[in-house]
């Protein structure tokens, strides 16, 4: 997992243009938790992911070197998980987050390259 730092590529007196992806995407989802909800426990074998937390806050855990890894992610955050990669997430609030995907895990193809793991 890496936290992506959303620098503006363009301001003005109306405001900033944050550019989140500039890589082929697949699908755009748009997902909701409520609070304690966990959500993923997987990996993907070919997807990249790019998440972007819209509202509230959550944890996001990974597995990195054997040891599980969490991070706390509030609202503007956004960090990518790479193939072959597992993560779940923690609603520590209502949430609701936005999931950029590059590889076969979209639409009805979603469990096609989602593979469960327990990390939270």
């Amino acid at each position: 997992m890496n936290l992506i730092s959303s620098t503006p590529v363009f301001e003005d007196e109306r405001g900033m243009i944050f550019d989140l992806v500039e890589e082929q995407i697949d699908s755009i989802s748009r997902i909701t938790f409520n609070v304690g909800a966990v959500r993923g426990n997987h990996v993907h074998k070919e997807t990249t992911q790019w998440t972007f937390v819209v509202i509230g806050s959550l944890e996001i855990s990974t597995v990195l070197s054997g040891e599980v890894k969490t991070l706390q992610m509030s609202a503007g955050d956004f960090f990518v998980s790479k193939p072959g990669e597992p993560h779940a997430m923690k609603a520590l609030t209502q949430c609701e987050i936005l999931v950029f995907t590059q590889g076969p895990r979209s639409g009805k193809d979603y469990k096609s390259d989602t593979f469960p793991v327990k990390i939270i």
